[in-house]
């Protein structure tokens, strides 16, 4: 809806900027949601407009990889997750974090309380709903930790390709599903489920967290000092745009659904999202901590049955960008 007035705006003739302004594009990790409020919010506000520079925010999706987005040149900036990030880089893809908006993780296994689980030893011989496409990552680490195979059986754990919904946990096909504390787990309750019929294992209280949301680039254009420098302002609007939305988190809701042009999300979820992904982006000022990156490296290479990386990684991330646009 925004990108329409916006083009409308222009075909009534009003005046463009007297500057050109430094084009970047940001890929999102999905789609059009509170998720991404920072960004929608410094686009909004003008804190883009105030650095130079033009943004234009792709949307994700589930048929948008957001490393070959970036590896394709379709964007010069990506939001993914550090576990997908970093199995891509072994795989050849050579991207690194920049900025670290999000501080710490929202994901969830949340299960039925009545299937008895106290613990993920509890999970073998049962059906788990995963998501793929990146995010299995977290959970392929923890179940590795815990010696539990994932390819069935009674010793192990079936996995139920989840698509980005609640119904395999609603209609009973899997005991527990992935779920987000800001939007899945929601979605749950909304569909009639009472939190006192679910028992929810997070990853942070499992010590098997990644980080989550960052943002990324491919690793040679940081030697372009022109490159860098539109990243440098890029960041520094963006955090401007985080520490507002968690500051006025209904009116970064009513902005993301401005720019929603799906038209598929609804008020009352978007500030309900943003309330819990507030509570993920305290604390950050953007720069990745690396004692966090050092975890998630430990928890991915956790000795078991399947590591998700194989070595420690070695310049996958930068303090470059946030200590210049922090400063």
């Amino acid at each position: 809806m925004k990108k329409l007035m916006l083009a409308a705006t222009a075909l009534a003739g009003f005046s463009a900027p007297a500057f050109a302004q430094d084009a970047l594009t940001l890929q999102l990790k999905w789609v059009t949601q509170a998720q991404f409020a920072g960004y929608y919010v410094a686009l909004e506000k003008g804190y883009y407009s105030d650095e130079n520079l033009d943004v234009t925010i792709l949307p994700g999706g589930p048929d948008v990889a957001p490393p070959q987005v970036l590896a394709g040149g379709g964007a010069d900036v990506m939001v993914d997750w550090l576990a997908s990030a970093l199995a891509v880089r072994e795989g050849g893809l050579p991207v690194v974090n920049i900025a670290q908006p999000f501080a710490s993780s929202g994901l969830l296994l949340t299960c039925w309380k009545d299937a008895g689980f106290t613990g993920p030893q509890d999970f073998k011989g049962h059906t788990l709903g995963v998501w793929f496409g990146g995010n299995e990552y977290p959970f392929l680490s923890w179940m590795s930790r815990e010696n539990i195979p994932v390819d069935g059986g009674a010793d192990g754990v079936t996995i139920l390709r989840q698509g980005f919904n609640v119904d395999p946990l609603i209609q009973r096909q899997a005991d527990c599903i992935s779920t987000m504390t800001y939007n899945e787990y929601g979605q749950v309750l909304d569909a009639g489920v009472t939190a006192d019929e679910l028992t929810n294992f997070s990853f942070e209280a499992e010590g098997v967290a990644t980080l989550e949301d960052g943002l990324y680039v491919l690793e040679d254009r940081l030697t372009d000092e022109a490159f860098a420098d539109k990243l440098v302002r890029f960041v520094r609007a963006s955090m401007k745009g985080w520490k507002y939305a968690e500051e006025n988190p209904t009116e970064a809701a009513e902005i993301v659904l401005e720019f929603d042009e799906t038209g598929a999300q609804t008020e009352a979820h978007q500030i309900y999202m943003m309330g819990e992904i507030a509570k993920l982006t305290a604390g950050s000022n953007g720069a990745l901590d690396p004692a966090a990156f050092d975890r998630t490296v430990e928890v991915l290479m956790a000795p078991g049955s399947d590591p998700v990386i194989t070595k420690v990684p070695e310049d996958a991330w930068t303090h470059m960008i946030t200590d210049r646009a922090l400063d």
